[in-house]
């Protein structure tokens, strides 16, 4: 028994770091591994009291009974919570050098232990050690990451760099300015959601085609500087900044500052040209192309597509598209004054923007039998939710939305949000803890209901509704939210 227990407790304590690291570095990766976001700005932050601070705290108050605490309510409690969650943790390579220095560092602290060289070692000095020599490696290998993207960039003389940012609709517009230009150029385009600097880095140096004539480069932000470092690196020949608002105003606290970051897409040596939404409040001059939402004219968006006409200095020029949704007549006009600098004709512009799609998750139209299903789970903004709900709102049979509300805005935005559902259906399921509250108490009651386990909204829904509703999937952010 002499024998047992300190071994017993020596691989104990090294599990316990272990299973503290894991949570740890899975919420990192949630908030793009800043500390400061983890512990200031976590949506849930009672997660982090339950499964890091109290747990530690007791492993120093209650001695060997730590143990029983340990096996038989923390390890089974935090399984459980995470079969539960929507975003499960991504094992990248950096995650696997998170793991790798844990348990060297956990290893080598018993290890002087059982040599007596050492009479203690903390579970939390351990933890901040580690996480100070991850970052410090992260840093290192990070910084020689994107020298080695900018100058595989640079080298590249025949190539366009396009960078685009927007408080929203980042994506689309990204996507819409690529459908547009692919008839005429090799263009290749940042994937998916990729906007960090890191990111567009991996891109470059991994999957940026050799014989590309333009790239594209969504720069995403959570903080002043974050565009900037973007800009630096790549050195874009033309910007495009959509429309900003209060899109991330917790992060960025003012307005102002969201426009100070998104007009970090300017700095650049290389610029030629760029293209602003007036929102941006960029000073202009003869470099700057910028779209006055009074240049979009005659708008007209139905559940068969979005009309409108567009106002140059001398012309009037008519757009069509099957793109649902109002407001991406403004990133698509963004795309095709974007497509008029690159040198493409108004009329092949017009004819490519006739063929333009909606995208996955945004506004995307589901085929089914019997109800008329939306898929805008990935629009978050309150000018894209509001248009989204407008559009519904031709829709002769019930109408029913499924949503969070606005993640990362402010209570004026989702009050706004809640009113104009209350106006506009007959029925809202409200999903995630976040907004949930501020929503019920500006929505009627007979028309919402709560979803506290999205697991089994499928059947909800198919409970709830029934055959000719129309149902608009809005914002339905992860679980972790």
């Amino acid at each position: 028994m002499q024998t047992f227990l300190p071994v017993f407790e020596s691989i104990s304590r090294v599990f316990l770091l272990l299973t503290l690291g894991w949570y740890l570095i899975l919420n990192l990766q949630w908030f793009s591994y800043r500390l400061d976001r983890l512990v200031f700005h976590h949506t849930k932050p009672w997660w982090n009291v339950a499964n890091i601070v109290l747990p530690i705290a007791l492993f120093y108050v209650a001695g060997a009974y730590f143990w029983v605490f340990f096996y038989l309510v923390y390890l089974p409690t935090l399984f459980l919570w995470y079969r539960k969650i929507d975003k499960k943790l991504v094992v990248t390579a950096r995650v696997k050098r998170f793991f790798a220095l844990l348990a060297f560092a956990s290893a080598l602290i018993e290890t002087l232990r059982f040599f007596e060289i050492a009479q203690s070692g903390g579970v939390l000095s351990t933890l901040i050690l580690t996480l100070i020599c991850s970052q410090i490696l992260e840093n290192f290998l990070r910084s020689r990451f994107k020298k080695q993207a900018s100058r595989k960039l640079l080298d590249r003389k025949d190539l366009i760099v396009i960078v685009l940012t927007a408080s929203y609709g980042k994506t689309s517009l990204k996507h819409f300015l690529l459908d547009i230009l692919k008839p005429r150029f090799r263009t290749y385009a940042t994937p998916g959601n990729v906007n960090t600097d890191l990111g567009i880095a991996a891109d470059i140096n991994n999957s940026l085609p050799s014989d590309a004539q333009i790239y594209i480069i969504e720069a995403g932000a959570r903080e002043i500087g974050d565009i900037m470092t973007i800009a630096l690196m790549t050195q874009p020949h033309y910007a495009i900044i959509g429309k900003v608002g209060k899109q991330h105003i917790e992060y960025f606290k003012t307005e102002e500052n969201i426009k100070r970051a998104k007009r970090e897409a300017l700095i650049s040596p290389r610029m030629r040209r760029a293209i602003v939404h007036e929102s941006a409040k960029v000073e202009a001059n003869d470099a700057i192309v910028t779209l006055n939402d009074a240049q979009i004219q005659n708008l007209e968006a139905t559940l068969d597509g979005t009309r409108w006409n567009l106002a140059l200095h001398d012309r009037v020029i008519r757009l069509e598209t099957p793109v649902l949704g109002g407001f991406n007549a403004v990133n698509i006009s963004l795309a095709f004054l974007a497509a008029l600098e690159l040198g493409i004709g108004e009329e092949e512009i017009a004819k490519a923007v006739s063929k333009l799609n909606n995208f996955e998750h945004r506004l995307q139209p589901i085929k089914n039998k019997y109800k008329f299903i939306l898929d805008d789970s990935y629009n978050g903004n309150l000018d894209g939710m509001l248009g989204a709900i407008s559009l519904c709102s031709s829709w002769n049979g019930r109408k029913v939305i499924v949503t969070p509300g606005i993640v990362e805005s402010d209570d004026e935005s989702n009050i706004a949000l809640a009113a104009k559902i209350n106006e506009v259906f007959d029925l809202a399921f409200i999903t995630g803890a976040l907004n949930a509250d501020l929503l019920c108490s500006h929505i009627d009651r007979d028309k919402r209901k709560r979803i506290y386990d999205k697991r089994g909204l499928e059947t909800i829904l198919a409970k709830e509704t029934r055959s000719g509703d129309l149902i608009l999937f809005a914002n339905d952010a992860p679980s972790y939210v």
